[in-house]
């Protein structure tokens, strides 16, 4: 038979196949940046939202304080259900301007000639109150000058102190010493029997063109005296208030206090000063302009509930007076409206982006350092398949077989992974490497096995028992 050769043709190439999968990580980084941009932005709006637990003064009960706050806290639930208004407690006007200086309140009520905080900025103008001189019927009185040697009377109450202040205050700027001229504090009925007595040159009271203060006083004197009480002008009223900024000029119209007979009989130029709604400066701009819209908007509600809110007004935005000066986000809303006060809304939102787009940067650097080690350890297989391939020519039996053990182990590790890990490139550059190992290994296999020639003929056994099958026919003995 001919020799059986052994082959030595080379063992076909293994093939592999690998199905890259697309690359998780990009998507998860973009889902965790858009993520956490959702959360900033929502975080920023339910932080600068005007939405918080608010601290407001409230004078004593009764006052006029007072009711303007349980009007305006009434009010806010409705108009306002998440913003919880906190009361704190004051006695007096002093007591809410100094609350508000030292932080422990957030909204006060202030009178801009009392000691304001230097701290206070304007929400609103609760009121404008007249500071009026009223002159007994026939008076000689025609200055502040001719009041020296005088008695002055002033409404007894709770703020007489403030008032006897503003009269010292006209005094100083005229060069009348207040030591000049006495003072008395009377309740509104005394003090129109004193005018009837004479014993007073005029009164001094505090008051809105509207029912109050000053109307009480002038009807008190007008029945007393049987005559028509007189209002002193104040030409200079507008240099005083430039020299002291707590007050301003207004011009009283005729019949302002009294209509029949009318009192003031002629417009009169007198001094004036607010009461003001203010806040801290520290109030975020959106917060102050929420309050602001919300008094403004909804003053017809509390005017229903009080009519001391029917004088309520919006400061002037414009207005640079250095005490109680208006908020920022005030002026805002004043000067270009609701699309103003959306803006500051617009204007957190794209600091929020700014932080979101930071974010976004970060990760994104972060995702590509990632990404290039990744890539890296990756390709790593691939270049070692490549370099056993290089080795396996070279190899004795002891090296080829330690090289085979890389071989499967590195194989092991790639197709051991998760399916989201690979992409075509690299799984495709893999396929040829492992191709190229294998050849290379089973090709030095091959060649250190010992080549052992032609095979020796099979023997052929032949029973002593069983003719071989080819013999002829048995013949007998």
């Amino acid at each position: 038979m001919a020799p059986d050769a052994r082959s030595t043709s080379p063992a076909p190439e293994t093939a592999v196949t690998v199905v890259p999968q697309p690359r998780r990580w990009g998507r998860l980084a973009l889902v965790v940046v858009l993520l956490l941009g959702v959360a900033a932005v929502f975080a920023v709006a339910h932080f600068w939202s005007p939405h918080a637990n608010l601290r407001i003064t409230t004078g004593p009960p009764g006052s006029t304080a007072h009711r303007f706050i349980t009007a305006f806290v009434s009010v806010s639930k409705v108009q306002h259900p998440r913003v919880n208004l906190e009361l704190v407690q004051v006695s007096d006007l002093a007591g809410s301007a100094k609350a508000l200086e030292e932080g422990r309140t957030d909204l006060a009520i202030v009178r801009s000639d009392a000691a304001p905080p230097a701290n206070a900025q304007t929400i609103v103008i609760l009121r404008r109150d007249v500071v009026a001189f009223v002159l007994p019927p026939h008076s000689h009185v025609s200055s502040i000058a001719n009041l020296a040697g005088k008695t002055i009377g002033i409404p007894s109450g709770p703020l007489q102190a403030s008032n006897a202040q503003v009269l010292d205050t006209v005094l100083s700027y005229f060069d009348v010493p207040a030591k000049d001229v006495s003072r008395t504090f009377l309740s509104v009925d005394e003090l129109a029997k004193a005018v009837q007595q004479k014993k007073l040159a005029a009164v001094l009271t505090v008051g809105p063109m509207a029912p109050g203060e000053v109307v009480d006083v002038v009807a008190a004197i007008a029945r007393a005296t049987k005559g028509t009480p007189g209002i002193l002008g104040l030409d200079e009223a507008e240099t005083i208030g430039k020299r002291f900024p707590g007050f301003e000029s207004i011009d009283v119209p005729a019949g302002a206090f009294r209509a029949r007979p009318a009192t003031p009989s002629d417009t009169v130029t007198t001094l004036a000063v607010t009461y003001r709604f203010a806040a801290s400066e520290l109030m975020p701009n959106v917060v102050a302009a929420a309050i602001a819209r919300s008094i403004l908007t909804t003053k017809a509600k509390l005017v229903a509930i009080t009519p001391l809110a029917n004088q309520i007004e919006a400061p002037d935005p414009d207005d640079k007076s250095p005490i109680l000066p208006v908020h920022p986000g005030v002026a805002a809303y004043l000067s270009n409206g609701d699309q103003s006060f959306f803006d500051q809304f617009q204007q957190y939102f794209y600091v929020g982006g700014l932080v979101v787009s930071l974010a976004g940067s970060f990760f994104a650097a972060a995702s590509a350092r990632w990404n290039r080690r990744r890539s890296e350890a990756d390709w790593r297989p691939i270049k070692r398949l490549v370099e056993i391939a290089d080795a396996a020519p070279r190899a004795d039996g002891t090296e080829i077989a330690a090289l085979e053990s890389e071989f499967h182990q590195l194989v092991s590790a790639v197709l051991g992974r998760s399916p989201g890990g690979g992409d075509t490139d690299r799984m495709s550059a893999f396929s040829t490497a492992l191709a190229h190992a294998r050849h290379a290994l089973d090709q030095r296999r091959a060649s250190l096995e010992p080549d052992t020639g032609s095979r020796p003929a099979p023997t052929l056994v032949v029973s002593q028992r069983t003719p071989p099958a080819s013999a002829g026919p048995v013949l007998p003995p």
